[in-house]
């Protein structure tokens, strides 16, 4: 236990190392576009096209602090981020995390749903391809994961909504009914999100699926020929006791240390399903900040939260590992 413990306090140090440097770079990145957000926020302000002084951006500078050292305005948004307070937009001029608001928690729980999906179909269903000998099963579930791969997650959104509109006269958009959509947070709410979100998790979860079963039969098919696996059979261990106890055990510590990746790239193609179904989400917001209003805040505040995410999924991945497989919480400790 002291050992496990140990290994779970140096994840825990790594992870939080990860996540400011993370910030220290979001941050630089904001501070290397073009203008600063005094700057930015004057001329998106300045409908008229009157001139802007330099009085005028310096004044404005004050306001938001921007007169002070790189470094001290760094440790205060990083102190705020971490507090969950990262100020205001720099165009809107609204509180960030009023502005997000549950915005970004139902894009998290969506990506989360779509990769809990994904990974529910893909276990058994790629062990099973990788130990049968049926050539038509085999054929089937290669051909329907290359169909995965292949299809645009946007482009089977448009076919789901299309038939849905002629065949049942709905569009299936948005995540709540239009009675929901202002209403606080209830139970009636929630079961009314539950029934619109099963669409964006069913299209988001639809190439993640494809991807993690060609992962799951390509490491089972790897192991499944090994010795060992031979050497237990040979002991008289079959069937689904040899395939979890052994080859299934062996191929899991790729798969779950994979997590992470996967949990961001379904993120990143959330935009596009949300502008299709025309969901209110961080995705959305995030691709509005950095291609039309230039928010470097508000981009900078979605990204560090998304990180923060994928970081906490990675150490929760890492201490999962550690309990499947003694060989990696000693390999740190050496």
């Amino acid at each position: 236990m002291l050992q496990f413990a140990r290994f779970a306090a140096t994840r825990a140090v790594m992870a939080v190392v990860t996540l400011v440097l993370v910030s220290l770079i979001v941050f630089t990145l904001m501070e290397l576009v073009p203008g600063d957000c005094a700057e930015r926020y004057l001329a998106y302000k300045n409908t008229q096209g009157s001139a802007i002084t330099l009085a005028d951006i310096e004044a404005e500078r004050a306001r938001l602090g921007l007169d002070r050292p790189f470094l001290t305005r760094w440790a205060s948004w990083l102190s705020g981020a971490f507090r969950g307070d990262f100020g205001e937009s720099c165009i809107l001029r609204v509180n960030i995390a009023q502005l997000l608001g549950d915005k970004f928690w139902i894009s998290l729980w969506i990506c989360l749903g779509s990769l809990t999906l994904a990974y529910m179909i893909a276990l058994p269903v790629g062990i099973i391809s990788a130990a049968s000998k049926n050539a038509f099963l085999n054929n089937s579930l290669r051909l329907i994961s290359y169909l995965g791969l292949a299809m645009p997650n946007f482009l089977l959104a448009l076919m789901v909504m299309l038939f849905s509109t002629i065949y049942f006269g709905e569009t299936l958009t948005g995540l709540f009914s239009p009675e929901y959509r202002e209403a606080p947070w209830s139970w009636a709410k929630f079961v009314d999100l539950l029934k619109h979100a099963w669409l964006p998790i069913f299209i988001l979860g639809w190439s993640a699926t494809a991807f993690a079963l060609q992962t799951v039969r390509a490491l089972m098919s790897d192991e499944i020929g090994k010795l060992y696996v031979t050497a237990a059979a040979a002991r008289g261990i079959y069937g689904r006791r040899l395939l979890w106890r052994y080859p299934a055990r062996h191929a899991l510590g790729p798969i779950v240390n994979s997590l992470g990746f996967d949990l961001n790239r379904i993120f990143n193609e959330l935009p596009i399903v949300a502008l299709i179904l025309t969901l209110t989400e961080a995705g959305s917001l995030l691709l509005e900040a950095l291609a039309r209003s230039n928010d470097q805040q508000l981009a900078g505040a979605i990204i560090f939260l998304l990180t923060a995410a994928i970081v906490t999924l990675n150490f929760a991945t890492d201490i999962l590992l550690a309990v499947i497989d003694p060989r990696v919480r000693k390999s740190i400790l050496r």
